[in-house]
């Protein structure tokens, strides 16, 4: 499974990344602005100079009430969840693959959601990467989930994820099967903007080297650039126009047909392939690229 020591602090890091969500005075702050006085911009004399209101600053605030639940939901085909009867190692391997400190949890089908597993009280219970070799028992770990319904506004979801002290949200469509999921960090980044963590690639690099013969790269990233620092040839296959492609997220797009799903690999020509490892329904985000023997 490989190195315990640097699973498990990943664990911590991932762990501890979601549950800084739940400092009460930040929370204060984003619900204040959602009560009556937050629409329009107020200013308060401070001496000589005003200090602009926080909704002023972000716009983005006065439209929490008109934003549904559904315009910011992870699709169900996005969703990574476990089933019931998952065992240990597939557990390690889920945590590991997505970086998600929380998972939901299925009996049979997505459409039978149980709960939650929290990847600390996993850890704390069974150990991470081989610490206990106990059988896994889930239902003894699980969490409540929110059911909502995808016409709740994202502001009237997050006062009661706080009320109610969830972090996850499964959206639940007329026929009560399960339509998307959105988490508390997803309503955040509605107010404040895209939220980066230890798991993403650094804005000023567009690829790093995870280890010899795989890269982490933005989508975005220009191919000239990447073929010419890693001496990589990616347009050079038949299949592949180079007049038609910029950025390596259009190159997988291409392969594809489509937007591919985070967590599906594509299959270069040259044997190479491309694991997504971030992407919304409308576009691809970051990419693990992987060498194979040969591959050049």
């Amino acid at each position: 499974m490989g190195d315990s020591t640097d699973g498990s602090s990943m664990a911590a890091r991932s762990a501890q990344s979601s549950d800084n969500l739940k400092t009460p005075g930040f929370f204060r702050r984003i619900l204040a602005a959602l009560g009556p006085e937050a629409p329009g911009e107020r200013t308060s004399p401070v001496g000589d100079q005003h200090v602009t209101s926080l909704e002023s600053r972000t716009p983005d605030l006065q439209s929490l009430g008109r934003v549904r639940v559904n315009d910011v939901a992870i699709p169900k085909a996005d969703i990574v969840a476990v089933s019931v009867d998952a065992t240990k190692s597939e557990l390690v391997e889920a945590f590991r693959e997505t970086g998600f400190s929380r998972l939901p949890v299925y009996d049979g089908t997505l459409d039978t959601p149980l709960g939650m597993v929290h990847l600390k009280d996993f850890a704390l219970s069974y150990g991470f990467n081989g610490g206990s070799d106990k059988a896994v028992d889930l239902r003894g770990l699980l969490r409540p989930l929110l059911f909502v319904p995808p016409s709740m506004s994202i502001g009237v979801l997050l006062q009661k994820m706080q009320s109610e002290r969830r972090h996850m949200a499964l959206v639940i469509d007329e026929y009560g099967g399960v339509d998307g999921l959105v988490t508390i960090e997803d309503l955040i980044e509605e107010v404040v903007g895209e939220i980066e963590d230890e798991h993403d690639t650094d804005e000023d690099r567009l690829w790093v080297a995870e280890k010899p013969g795989q890269y982490l790269a933005l989508a975005k990233t220009p191919l000239d650039e990447f073929e010419a620092e890693t001496g990589l040839r990616l347009t050079e296959a038949e299949e592949v126009d180079e007049e038609e492609i910029d950025t390596l997220g259009g190159l997988v797009f291409m392969l594809a047909g489509r937007v591919p799903v985070r967590g599906e690999v594509v299959q270069h020509p040259s044997g190479l392939e491309f694991e997504v490892v971030d992407a919304d329904p409308r576009r691809i985000k970051r990419l693990r690229l992987r060498l194979k023997s040969g591959a050049s």
